[in-house]
């Protein structure tokens, strides 16, 4: 996940998320370490919603290379909506035992790019 914090640099964070319609959800959890919930993140958002999320797969054989991007506006949750914390508790096993309370991030797709484009 890429936000932009207070000063002309972005800040890029690897995210757990879920696509549920054209919304991403990527939530604040306890299950990997964290000094703090109050990230850089949530208070990039909350002050500049611009949001970029992107997902690639690399393999040596490089006719095998994907990436897709996703850009839109992020909003800062307390908690996450129902459909959400199900989609991230099916996707990702460790939620399943200890299911993120929040803080999240929901971000509304404004447009989405990737490669290769067949």
């Amino acid at each position: 996940m890429a936000t932009v914090g207070p000063g002309p640099r972005p800040h890029v964070v690897p995210v757990t998320f879920a696509v549920v319609g054209e919304r991403i959800f990527s939530a604040v959890d306890d299950v990997k370490p964290k000094t703090t919930k109050r990230l850089a993140r949530l208070a990039n958002v909350a002050s500049n919603p611009a949001v970029s999320l992107l997902a690639d797969h690399y393999e040596d054989d490089w006719s095998r290379l994907w990436w897709v991007r996703a850009d839109g506006q992020g909003e800062v949750l307390a908690t996450l909506p129902a459909l959400a914390l199900d989609a991230l508790c099916q996707k990702y096993p460790q939620y399943a035992a200890r299911p993120p309370a929040g803080p999240a991030v929901a971000v509304v797709v404004q447009r989405w790019s990737w490669w290769p484009k067949n």
